[in-house]
């Protein structure tokens, strides 16, 4: 009795799908047009098979012909491109990797969006093994300022649009070790900059401290920030590699091309 696999094969089961495949990779390999005498020849197809497959993908607009014997992607693609896209949320993008970087860690992993002047925590991953007493909730909000991840926001903007925040919020804080002074924050937020991560030092929350790295879109946007939250005595240096890599990791899974940060920095 041959076992069942679950596994997807390596290669597609019917022929011309394969073909099809090769001649989309020829055409995406290329800006310019390609002509059906290269295509035949990096495929290893005969033109006139070559020939067949093309017509039919320039009828479903998957590939154009911009003018006779030569050959480019189309439109279609584009416009798939761009409903997968739409699809993809940053949330789905992240779950994976924050359960992952939980288990090296065992403390509290969030993923963070901006609304206004807020933060509001949309995914977390943790345990009661972490000793936290509080765990945000999915949906929670923070001002901005009090906040590792909202703190990442915040340096993102220009000067004068951290100045209006100011403004409109008062800075007010939580705790004594809230940054309720513009000048203490523009000098936090300068730090963040240049370290390419942000802190939270017991600023909401007395006994609990936070780092976060930010989340880039396929436009290299920030839209959200990958944080850890532990008790403040045992917040520890060694995670913010981790924390740095699963950021990229989310961010390059949504398209981003900015270069990793340093993880040394």
């Amino acid at each position: 009795m041959t076992k069942r696999s679950d596994s997807l094969p390596a290669t597609p089961t019917v022929q011309v799908i394969e073909r099809m495949f090769n001649l989309l990779e020829v055409l995406a390999s290329k800006e310019e047009p390609v002509s059906l005498k290269e295509i035949s020849e990096k495929t290893g197809l005969h033109p006139s098979t070559a020939h067949r497959i093309l017509n039919d993908l320039t009828i479903g607009r998957f590939v154009d012909r911009p003018e006779a014997g030569s050959y480019r992607l189309g439109m279609r693609l584009l416009e798939l491109g761009n409903l997968v896209k739409a699809r993809l949320s940053v949330r789905d993008a992240a779950l994976l990797p924050m359960r992952e970087l939980h288990k090296q860690i065992q403390q509290p992993v969030n993923l963070s969006v901006r609304q206004g002047d807020e933060i509001v925590y949309v995914e977390r991953a943790y345990s009661e093994r972490s000793g936290m007493q509080v765990v945000r909730a999915i949906g929670g909000r923070a001002p901005l300022h009090l906040t590792s991840v909202g703190k990442l926001f915040l340096a993102d903007d220009e000067p004068q649009r951290v100045r209006a925040y100011a403004t409109r919020t008062g800075l007010a804080g939580n705790t004594r070790n809230s940054l309720t002074q513009l000048p203490s924050l523009e000098r936090e937020l300068a730090q963040c900059r240049q370290a390419g991560v942000a802190r939270d030092n017991e600023e909401l929350e007395l006994g609990v401290r936070c780092m976060a790295a930010g989340i880039y879109d396929d436009q290299n946007k920030l839209v959200a920030g990958l944080s850890i939250s532990a008790p403040a005595d045992r917040i520890d240096e060694s995670w913010l590699p981790k924390l740095r890599t699963t950021a990229a990791e989310i961010s390059s899974a949504l398209g981003c091309s900015r270069p990793a940060a340093s993880a040394g920095r």
